[in-house]
């Protein structure tokens, strides 16, 4: 019985430990994967899912947020909330990409930046209210930070597709 207790211990050890590059583990994954299906699903649901228990579930999910592997939020249509203009604007950059990139991050109505490697240096998705709104946010504060060289806006007509559901693969 008591090598049963120790195998059990051990198995239950190791697939609570996270993987050796930091990621999250199997059962963490798992968890993860629950939450993209439907972020409100209780954690005793999880848990059953994932063979743990609701209080060992709401740990973990504690850990992934803090360690800032994943966010629960609630995502919108923008459209539906009163942003009519949406777009992707590249950037070209003159000297520290970097610089560039967190000022865009403290910009409102920026809700997604990446640095890239081709035709632009920066990649940022703008969410605004109409046109005049984002004529203001390009032409008066992104195209005004030192550094910035040119931009090219790309205009969204229609969001086919809005989703987080990419798993853990």
């Amino acid at each position: 019985m008591h090598s049963e207790v120790v195998a059990s211990r051990s198995a239950e050890q190791r697939d609570s430990r996270e993987s050796r590059n930091g990621s999250p583990d199997a059962v963490s994954l798992a968890i993860i994967e629950q939450l993209q299906e439907d972020g409100r699903r209780p954690y005793a649901a999880i848990g059953k899912a994932v063979g743990l228990s609701e209080a060992a579930v709401r740990q973990r999910v504690q850990k992934l947020l803090d360690q800032g592997v994943m966010q629960i939020v609630a995502v919108t249509d923008p459209l539906t909330v009163g942003f009519r203009r949406q777009a992707m604007v590249g950037i070209n950059v003159e000297g520290d990409v970097e610089s560039i990139a967190e000022a865009l991050t403290d910009m409102a109505e920026v809700e997604y930046v990446v640095m890239t490697a081709g035709s632009f240096d920066i990649l940022a998705e703008i969410v605004c209210e109409d046109d005049d709104h984002l004529l203001d946010v390009i032409n008066k504060r992104i195209r005004a930070l030192p550094g910035v060289r040119s931009t090219e806006s790309f205009v969204y007509l229609k969001l086919k597709k809005q989703t987080y559901m990419w798993g853990t693969r």
